[in-house]
């Protein structure tokens, strides 16, 4: 659980854990579709979304399907540089690890 202590260090609530850990899983996703896929009430994930951007732990890109809406993925930079200092955590690690090797 290295990493959400990480998170927790930085002022993040768990909800935003579960948000990085299911874009880190599931790739890049719209809010509905995060909140589906963590389980995390719809509401809740907009919270996560704008304390996780603050941090710059996701970027938005736009998502070719619908112009209306823009999809979020982890910032790999940032992502990166936390798990190099605070190591993987279990939970994330694996997931995270596929990601930053494409």
């Amino acid at each position: 659980m290295k990493m959400e202590v990480a998170m927790m260090d930085r002022g993040l609530p768990h909800s935003a854990f579960q948000v990085l850990r299911s874009l880190a899983r599931f790739g890049p996703l719209a809010p509905k579709d995060i909140s589906e896929k963590s389980k995390v009430p719809e509401r809740t994930v907009t919270y996560a979304l704008r304390r996780l951007m603050k941090q710059k732990l996701l970027v938005k890109i736009p998502n070719l399907e619908d112009m209306r809406q823009c999809l979020y993925t982890p910032n790999l930079d940032t992502v990166q540089e936390l798990l190099r200092i605070h190591g993987y955590d279990s939970l994330m690690g694996t997931q995270l690890s596929l990601i930053l090797n494409r």
